[in-house]
């Protein structure tokens, strides 16, 4: 819910793995083999059409004898596939949220040493340190063109006029 007040309007992308596994967690034992082949199709989808293909045909297959596990798609599928409007270059980078996890382990980790934060500015000083020194790691990577991303994103929603901007001073 934090999340979704402070980044309104950014794009909420899932985990396909952790999805996979609730799904699973929801499917009579009978029907998993067949619910994880039918699932991987749509997770390996190349765009948002055949994955909504898929999707239906899943929904068409399981809704009578899995309906918890057809439920929890539909109602993942958005949150686990927006990457699939993403340039196809970046889907396998952004499709999972690997990055966000090992950083949160990380994060973890060093707070055990600490153990009891005398405040909590002590504690923000530990994260954002850990923070900025990941920035800086990523920042010299080169796996994905940020300039070309950024072309990219601005072609799809392009600014808004300024021309309307009021002074507050």
């Amino acid at each position: 819910e934090a999340a979704r007040k402070h980044f309104q309007g950014v794009a909420w992308q899932r985990c396909p793995v952790h999805l996979m596994r609730n799904l699973l967690g929801h499917t009579p034992s009978r029907h998993r083999a067949e619910v994880a082949a039918l699932a991987k199709r749509i997770f390996q989808a190349h765009d948002s059409a055949e994955a909504r293909t898929h999707l239906a045909a899943f929904v068409t297959r399981f809704a009578k004898s899995a309906p918890k596990t057809v439920t929890g798609l539909e109602a993942g599928f958005e949150d686990a596939w927006s990457v699939l409007v993403r340039p196809e270059k970046y889907r396998k980078r952004l499709r999972t949220t690997h990055r966000q996890e090992r950083l949160n382990e990380e994060i973890r980790r060093r707070e055990r040493v600490i153990r009891i934060f005398p405040n909590t500015d002590s504690a923000l000083r530990l994260v954002g340190a850990l923070l900025a020194e990941h920035h800086e790691a990523w920042a010299e990577r080169h796996d994905l063109d940020r300039d070309e991303f950024h072309e990219w994103l601005a072609s799809r929603h392009p600014a808004p006029p300024l021309d309307n901007v009021v002074s507050l001073s």
